[in-house]
């Protein structure tokens, strides 16, 4: 018998039998369990795994809204834009909406509570769902463009799951703030190259008109089709850097109410021409550098003073922060924001209408093998995902 390894154990024994051992953890308590569920207003969903199963966003149901269950209603719908055919580098983004899911799927591990803007988006009683894909096609991109258009309008056009009435702050009765009055959806797309956006603001505007746009992204994105990609055909001149140009043209932006953060501008440019452009198509400019000066507090405050309270459409390309923090993209500068820097930055939106958004230029092929880049996109929308749950889409009655 091994005398010294007895003596041993004893030791330990003895130096614990003061311990009060009904303070302790018991051997079969779970903090995390693999399992957790959250109500919304269509019941309660139960959450496997969260590595296993089908991989939604955050384990949100999967609702097939543009086909078998198109009467299922919601209030927030992520849906995906698998497109890359109008990107000028790197290709890719069309796997782009698969890889951001696969990046968030931990989000709701402890259970989705977002510490610093103090909600659970997933247990805030509203129907929040994942519609999948809008069928894409990679040959022709006039007519995927329109598929675009024609599945986000689908969906936006519906009614909302939850009925506006009052403020949860002030106790004030509110109107929807739509065309129509009446209260829609709000859609959170996956790209997807950010050719994209130009069919979502198409969408955007049948139900709430012209509308204000935040713009995350180290390029510009507002250059003439003849600068951007020589313009050989009318297809060819709508691209991933041309496409706020001609959301400008088609009067698709509220102009002089825009923001162009664009992650913040660190690209080179073909001439400070195109600055001139960028003012001509209604938007101003937050150059990255400036977080060095003002820091995130004041580029929330240069937001938040253009935007005011009126209805904006939020726009995120993935490049807006570093390579080293998502590398997994189609034209990555350096000198960009960090993820931290963003997400902050993100959370001083709250309290802004933010109707519907977007995130682009995820391309997974790029990305490190500890999914750097789609767990940034994930967590990003997180934020996104929050400051909607927390603001109503409304104004105050007359």
């Amino acid at each position: 018998m091994n005398f010294a390894l007895l003596a041993s154990l004893l030791s330990v024994v003895l130096a614990h039998d003061g311990h009060d051992h009904q303070t302790q953890i018991p051997l079969d308590y779970v903090k995390f369990p693999l399992e957790g569920a959250y109500h919304t207003r269509t019941g309660e969903v139960t959450a496997d795994a969260i590595f296993a199963g089908i991989t939604t966003f955050a384990k949100l149901p999967y609702v097939q809204c543009l086909t078998r269950d198109r009467d299922v209603p919601f209030d927030i719908a992520f849906i995906g834009a698998p497109f890359d055919t109008g990107t000028s580098y790197r290709p890719g983004a069309r796997f782009g909406p698969a890889g951001i899911r696969a990046g968030s799927r931990r989000l709701t591990l402890y259970g989705g509570y977002n510490v610093p803007l103090e909600v659970n988006p997933f247990r805030a009683g509203l129907g929040i769902v994942d519609c999948g894909d809008i069928p894409v096609s990679p040959y022709d991109n006039k007519y995927a463009i329109q598929q675009i258009e024609n599945g986000h309008k689908s969906l936006l056009q519906r009614e909302a799951l939850s009925p506006l009435e009052h403020d949860s702050a002030t106790g004030k009765k509110l109107i929807p703030i739509s065309l129509d009055g009446k209260s829609h959806p709000r859609i959170i797309t996956l790209g997807g190259d950010h050719t994209i956006v130009l069919p979502l603001l198409r969408s955007i505007n049948s139900v709430y008109g012209p509308i204000s746009v935040i713009h995350f992204d180290s390029h510009l994105d507002t250059w003439k089709p003849a600068v951007f990609g020589g313009a050989p055909s009318d297809q060819a001149a709508i691209n991933h850097g041309t496409y706020f140009y001609w959301a400008s043209q088609e009067g698709l932006i509220k102009n002089g109410s825009s923001i162009a953060s664009h992650g913040a501008i660190r690209t080179t440019l073909s001439s400070l021409e195109d600055y001139h452009n960028d003012d001509a198509a209604g938007f101003q400019r937050i150059e990255a550098r400036e977080i060095d000066t003002i820091g995130t507090e004041g580029i929330i405050k240069k937001i938040r003073e253009t935007v005011g309270d009126r209805p904006v459409y939020l726009s995120i390309d993935i490049d807006s922060i570093d390579p080293a923090f998502a590398p997994a993209t189609g034209t990555p500068e350096t000198g960009g924001w960090s993820t931290r820097e963003l997400r902050t930055i993100l959370r001083g939106l709250d309290g802004l209408r933010i109707v519907s958004a977007d995130i682009v230029e995820v391309a997974p092929a790029y990305d490190t093998n500890a999914e750097l880049t789609t767990m940034a996109a994930a967590d990003v929308l997180l934020e996104v995902l929050s400051v909607m749950v927390k603001t109503p889409l409304g104004k105050v009655a007359e």
